[in-house]
C-alpha cells in the first residue's frame, strides 16, 4: 500500500538516506531543491508537510496558499526566521524547529574562533608560508585567563559556550532577558542586567541569540560604540543580528580589533570589503556541522514530521495554531 502522505523537503537536501527509513511507513519524500518560493510552487499542492533547511530564503503566504493539505513545517535547525509564522498560524499549520542538536558543535566552534583570533593563528600560518619563522608574528597575543567573555543569549548553545569559556579561566558574563533568575548561580558565571553593561566590560563578545525583529541588527553602530575598545566579536548565531556596515566601520577604525563570523547578512557572502578584511576570519555557516550532529538534526526533524502526521503532539512547536496540542 502506498504511503498516505507526501513530505516535501523544500531545499538543501540532495538525498534522503536518513529521512526515508523514518518516514517510509507514513509518507513519500519529494526533494524540491528550491531556493525561493517560486521554485517550490509546483511541489506545494501535494505537500502534507514541509521539511525546511536554510537554503530557502522564505516560506510564507504564497506557499501556504498553494498547499491546502499542509499540516506542518519542520525547520531542520534551531532558527526559524525563514518561515512566516503569522501566515502559518492563520492557515492552521504548526511550525516546529530542532533546538536540541548541534549544541556541542556550535559551542566548540565559538571557542575555536576565540582561540584562532587571540592566538594569531591565521597571521602565524600566513607568515610561515611566506617563508618566515619567528615568534614576533604573535606579538600582542593576550593571556585569556582573567579576561571577560560576554555571551549574548544564554540558551542551550550560549550555556555550552559559557561553560567552555569558563574552563579557560575567563570571567564569563551573559545577557539574556529571558533566562530564569538564578541561571548565573547554576552555571557559576555572572549576569549582566543590560546589553550595554555586557558590551562595556567584555574583551570578547559571542552571539548566541535567535534572529527576530527584536534582535535584528542588535549589534549596530550604537551598540558597537558601547563595546570595549579593541574587543573581539564572534557570531555563530545569525548574520542579521549584526549590522555589517557598522561592523566594517568599527573594524576599519580599530574600535573592534577583530571579528570571527560563521554567518553573514547575505549568504553566500557577497561583500568583498568584508571578505578580504585582514581582521576577520570566516567559516561558511558550518558551525552546526559534525557527522554525528548532522545525522541527529535530520533524524530529529523527520521524527517530528512523523509525530505530526500520525496525529501526535509535536515536541518543539514555535507557534500554536488552533487544533494543535503540544507534548507535555
Amino acid at each position: 500500500m502506498p504511503a498516505p502522505y507526501t513530505v516535501v523537503v523544500a531545499d538543501f537536501l540532495e538525498e534522503p538516506g536518513i529521512e526515508e527509513p523514518i518516514l517510509r511507513d507514513d509518507a513519500r519524500l519529494v526533494l524540491a531543491k528550491a531556493t525561493d518560493e517560486e521554485g517550490l510552487a509546483r511541489f506545494a499542492p501535494e505537500a502534507d508537510a514541509f521539511l525546511l533547511f536554510h537554503d530557502l530564503a522564505r516560506l510564507g503566504e504564497a506557499t501556504f496558499a498553494r498547499a491546502p493539505k499542509c499540516k506542518c513545517v519542520v525547520r531542520a535547525g534551531v532558527g526559524y526566521n525563514n518561515v512566516d509564522l503569522e501566515a502559518a498560524t492563520r492557515r492552521g499549520v504548526v511550525v516546529c524547529n530542532v533546538p536540541d542538536y548541534g549544541t556541542e558543535e556550535v559551542a566548540d566552534h565559538a571557542i575555536m574562533f576565540l582561540l584562532a583570533l587571540t592566538r594569531r593563528l591565521i597571521p602565524c600560518q600566513n607568515a610561515i608560508r611566506a617563508g618566515t619563522w619567528h615568534y614576533s608574528t604573535a606579538v600582542g597575543t593576550p593571556r585569556l585567563r582573567g579576561k571577560t567573555f560576554g555571551v549574548v543569549g544564554c540558551g542551550r548553545i550560549g550555556t555550552a559556550t559559557a561553560l567552555r569559556a569558563k574552563a579557560f579561566g575567563l570571567d564569563v558574563v551573559f545577557y539574556d532577558p529571558f533566562a530564569p533568575r538564578g541561571t548565573d548561580k547554576a552555571l557559576g558565571i555572572r549576569r549582566a542586567n543590560s546589553l550595554d553593561e555586557l558590551l562595556a566590560e567584555s574583551h570578547f563578545v559571542s552571539l548566541h541569540c535567535y534572529l527576530n525583529p527584536a534582535t535584528y541588527h542588535l549589534i549596530n553602530a550604537k551598540t558597537i560604540a558601547k563595546m570595549r575598545p579593541g574587543s573581539i566579536l564572534i557570531n555563530t548565531a545569525r548574520g542579521g543580528v549584526v549590522d555589517q556596515s557598522a561592523l566594517l566601520e568599527a573594524l576599519d577604525s580599530g574600535h573592534i580589533a577583530g571579528a570571527a563570523l560563521d554567518v553573514v547578512e547575505k549568504e553566500p557572502l557577497d561583500d568583498e570589503r568584508l571578505r578580504f578584511h585582514p581582521n576577520v576570519i570566516f567559516t561558511p555557516h558550518s558551525a552546526f556541522y559534525s557527522v554525528e550532529g548532522f545525522a541527529e538534526l535530520r533524524s530529529k526533524a523527520a521524527e517530528e514530521v512523523r509525530r505530526i502526521l500520525r496525529g501526535e503532539a509535536p515536541w518543539n512547536p514555535v507557534n500554536h495554531p488552533a487544533g494543535h496540542v503540544t507534548a507535555g
